[in-house]
Formats: C-alpha cells, sequence, structure tokens
C-alpha cells in the first residue's frame, strides 16, 4: 500500500460511461457524496456537451479525469494537452509511445496530472498476441510505465495484476490508478477480462481504483458506491 496524502474518499474514481451529458448529471445527482471523483471519457465527448459537464461538475466540488487517451503525432496531442490544462481537470490520459507522453507531460501546466496507459484491462495475451507484442504482460506493463516516468507523466493506468510488481521496480512517485474493479471475486464480464478486487487493488499499491458497472448498473448506485467506500477506508483508513 502506498503513502501518498491522497483524501479516502477521492480514491474511488466513478467511471461516468453513460450516453450523454443529462444521464451523467442525473447520476452524479443520485450518487451524491457518496461519489467525489469522476471519470468522463470518449462516449462523453462525442455526445456534445462535454466541457459543460466537465464545468458543472467542477461548480459541485467533484474532481475530474478526462479519459481521452490522447494518440496522435506528438505535436497534436501536445497542443491538446495544452488546450486541457486550465479546464480544472485533475488527469488526462495518454497513449503511445515516448515522444507522445513527453510532448503531453510538457504541456501538462501546473495542476493538470497525465497518466499513460500501459495494457488496456480490456486486452488478455491473446489479444497482445494478435497486436506483435511478444512478451509477457507484466513485463510490457512494467516498461511502459517506466518510459511514462521517464517522459514526465505523473502516473499510469495499469490493471490490478500488475500493480504490486510496479510497486516492486519503479519509483513509488508514479501514481497508479487501476481500473477493471470488481466488488467481489467472480468472473471477468463485458469488455474487462483482466480484473482484481478493490482489496487486493490497495493491497497491491494501487493508489486509486476506476469501477463502472458495478456502480453503475447496481439498484441502488448510491448505496454500492458507500459499500465500495467502506472497503476502501477498511484498507487505507480515514484521511
Amino acid at each position: 500500500m502506498t503513502d501518498k496524502t491522497i483524501p479516502t474518499r477521492d480514491r474511488l474514481i466513478f467511471a461516468m460511461d453513460v450516453p450523454d451529458c443529462d444521464r451523467a448529471r442525473m447520476l452524479a445527482d443520485e450518487l451524491g457524496d457518496a461519489v467525489t471523483f469522476y471519470k468522463i471519457g470518449l462516449e462523453l465527448m462525442m455526445s456534445g456537451g462535454y466541457f459543460e459537464l466537465l464545468d458543472w461538475m467542477l461548480a459541485r466540488d467533484k474532481k475530474v479525469f478526462c479519459d481521452l487517451k490522447f494518440f496522435d503525432i506528438p505535436a497534436t496531442v501536445g497542443s491538446a494537452v495544452r488546450q486541457l490544462q486550465d479546464r480544472g481537470a485533475s488527469f488526462v490520459t495518454v497513449h503511445g509511445n515516448q515522444s507522445i507522453m513527453e510532448a503531453a507531460a510538457e504541456n501538462k501546466g501546473d495542476t493538470l496530472k497525465v497518466l499513460g496507459v500501459t495494457v488496456l484491462t480490456s486486452l488478455d495475451r491473446g489479444d497482445l498476441d494478435d497486436l506483435g507484442f511478444d512478451c509477457d504482460v507484466g513485463e510490457l506493463v512494467l516498461s511502459r510505465a517506466r518510459r511514462a516516468l521517464e517522459a514526465g507523466c505523473d502516473g499510469v493506468i495499469s490493471s490490478g495484476l500488475e500493480v504490486a510488481r510496479l510497486r516492486q521496480f519503479i519509483d513509488e512517485k508514479l501514481l497508479v490508478i487501476t481500473p477493471g474493479i470488481r466488488p467481489v471475486d467472480n468472473k471477468p464480464e463485458g469488455d474487462q477480462k483482466r480484473v482484481v478486487t478493490v482489496e487486493k487493488a490497495f493491497a497491491s499499491g494501487a493508489d486509486y481504483i476506476v469501477v463502472g458497472r458495478p456502480i453503475r448498473d447496481a439498484a441502488s448506485p448510491r448505496a454500492a458506491a458507500e459499500a465500495i467506500q467502506a472497503t476502501i477506508a477498511a484498507q487505507v483508513g480515514d484521511s
């Protein structure tokens, strides 16, 4: 477990994967103070009103993670991050090679943190073979995390299955944000293949977890979020 000073309730990032911004606002109102940190991604970006939603969340004292996975030539990625640096978001994701991550880091400003994507939790060994990565998944995650840190990124997105190795071999200052979380041990579902529980993620050294479907699709999203918050508090204590 890491010793970074992070408010306990901020460690849960809810993945706001809904079709439009009206639905996002309704769900955020339903969740209330059970969630303090939201991830808004490409689906909402393409629905229209993305930055209005960002401003709406910030006005309600929520933190926002813009999960846009910028992947283009370095100059374009750098310009895109520069456009975002003063919008109030806490995190943004980038994909790609060293020069792409360097361009993002050089343009992030003083408050926006850049997260490098290591290996998507929707990919397994067979998928990596199809993509031409002839190496162990864990080694690929380590390699990309090292490159992200060298490029000036603040952290990485990593499956909980690889977090312990990151903590063993990568500088502790690196933020690790872990998606693919399931509240209990069960089989992977939907598009997530490499999943872990809340307890395992934090025991392995994650700083934040990203949870979507188990909250969004619960009979009571607020109750589901509060249950996860209680589990986090039991793992990391109140801060």
